[in-house]
């Protein structure tokens, strides 16, 4: 065996935002640069109203079932808590940057 079969893969919990819309989507992936083009190309029939997405969050989990109870996790009453303060900081670090949020 090679070192590229014994690579690990990634399993992605992310949150993309729409300025358009004003909402944000939760999703989950192992391929997130892919999963991040298909949903700004109109590709997911669920976010294509809101394109453009910006990818304002994401964790990295080496377990698939880990990555996936964080995404229920993000659309339970604590996790809109959470997804509120994400959102909530990234629009202040932008504004201090001086980027249009």
């Amino acid at each position: 065996m090679g070192a590229e079969s014994k690579r690990r893969f990634m399993y992605y919990v992310y949150i993309i935002y729409s300025a358009k819309l004003g909402k944000e989507y939760i999703g989950f992936t192992g391929d997130l640069k892919k999963r991040l083009i298909e949903h700004n190309q109109q590709r997911v029939s669920y976010t294509s109203r809101g394109v453009p997405w910006e990818l304002i969050y994401y964790e990295a989990f080496v377990n698939k079932k880990d990555a996936m109870n964080e995404e229920k996790f993000f659309k339970t009453g604590s996790g809109r808590e959470r997804r509120k303060l994400i959102l909530e900081y990234t629009r202040r670090t932008r504004n201090q940057s001086g980027e249009v949020a």
